[in-house]
């Protein structure tokens, strides 16, 4: 194989194929979380496009969450002017008391 190395490399080992367990009885333990079925054959998941009102739903929902979002970031801005405003008092306490 070093002679052309344009040839690709062959498997070193066969892979093993296992297969379905049909019987259920190979099963250990409860079923996996979120929503496990015993569904077989096809499946569909059908897609459509999002018409006006269902945009317009979504926007307002996007818009109300950053609403919220804005909110909180200006209420904890306002909660922290206090807290700023009681350590720079008490540091000048502090400084007064010092030179006493």
């Amino acid at each position: 194989m070093a002679n052309n190395p344009n040839e690709p490399e062959r498997p070193r080992v066969e892979p093993e194929i296992i297969p379905p367990n049909r019987g259920g009885a190979g099963r250990r333990g409860p079923p996996p979380p979120y929503g496990f079925t015993e569904m077989h054959g096809t499946h569909r998941v059908y897609v459509s496009r999002i018409g006006p009102f269902g945009f317009a739903l979504i926007m307002l929902v996007v818009g109300l969450l950053a609403a919220v979002m804005l909110l909180i970031l200006i209420g904890t801005a306002l909660i922290w002017i206090p807290v700023v405003a009681v350590l720079v008092i008490l540091a000048a306490i502090s400084g007064l008391l010092r030179r006493l």
